[in-house]
């Protein structure tokens, strides 16, 4: 019986080990590639380089109008598809049958998710700049980063809602509410931190994603701030793009702190998201 024991244990630790083992490996390329672009980065970053303009064909100055055009663009995106995205997960989740139509929808969701970035691109190019007239501007990329992110927040916040318990949902309705007071008292809040977990993977890709702003609303070079939501902007993928790519005799410093602030942005939206995350787990009752 003892050795027995003593054999578990010693597998136990085996599998922990290289689980912990498994790990590192995957974690360790990430955090290299983020300490690279600090190390490269961390120099250009300055008070100028956060609020000024672009000048001397974006060799010099700062990156504030791809900064504000990329804040923009993530909003737009959030409030056209995160009203709707929860409303459409509610919609499959607690109300719709179970037949085949209602099957068949989730698989298309599934599948509208893996579809390239640069064709919702072409799609938001032909509706929206082109049939509605909307033009390359901050509205029409949002139209469009919008229809991207919509397969992810459904998704995700419809197994954040089916993964309520049953049971709160019949002891509230046994108590005499209606089944709308039920999942906006009862299960909305239960399932939050599943939502807000979509949510913000839906707006980071947003607000990483350079395809669909380039056919719809992205600027090359605009040094000035977007006036309304029709305007052009400058963002900071495509920014980074451009730099990169198009622009002799760039400053590889520009070109990493450029990156460096993206990534602050991104990180900076999941850690605020965590921690209302945090709060909403500890206000659940299961």
């Amino acid at each position: 019986m003892e050795r027995s024991l003593t054999s578990a244990r010693i597998q136990q630790r085996i599998g922990f080990s290289l689980l912990g083992l498994l790990t590192f490996v995957t974690v360790l390329p990430v955090l290299l590639i983020i300490g690279f672009i600090i190390v490269k980065g961390a120099p250009a970053i300055s008070w100028e380089f956060l609020t000024a303009m672009p000048r001397n064909g974006m060799r010099d100055g700062g990156i504030l109008p791809a900064i504000i055009g990329t804040f923009y663009l993530t909003l737009g995106t959030a409030i056209f598809s995160v009203p709707l995205g929860i409303a459409a997960a509610i919609y499959i989740s607690e109300y719709a049958p179970d037949n085949f139509l209602t099957r068949m929808i989730r698989i298309a969701i599934i599948n509208l998710a893996g579809i390239p970035s640069v064709v919702y691109g072409l799609f938001g190019l032909g509706l929206f700049v082109l049939f509605l007239r909307l033009g390359t501007s901050i509205l029409a990329a949002s139209l469009t980063l919008s229809i991207m992110t919509l397969p992810v927040i459904i998704s995700t916040a419809e197994e954040a809602l089916r993964s309520v318990p049953q049971a709160f949902r019949t002891v509230s309705i046994s108590l005499g509410a209606t089944r709308w007071q039920t999942i906006w008292r009862i299960v909305l809040p239960q399932a939050l931190p599943g939502i807000i977990t979509g949510i913000i993977l839906g707006l980071e890709r947003a607000a990483g994603e350079t395809a669909p702003i380039l056919f719809t609303g992205a600027a090359f070079f605009l040094p000035r701030l977007p006036q309304s939501p029709f305007d052009a902007t400058m963002a900071l993928p495509y920014h980074i793009f451009v730099i990169s790519t198009s622009v002799p005799g760039m400053p590889i410093q520009i070109q990493y702190g450029t990156v460096l602030v993206l990534l602050v942005f991104v990180l900076g939206m999941n850690l605020i998201a965590t921690l209302i995350r945090q709060r909403a787990r500890a206000r659940r009752q299961w």
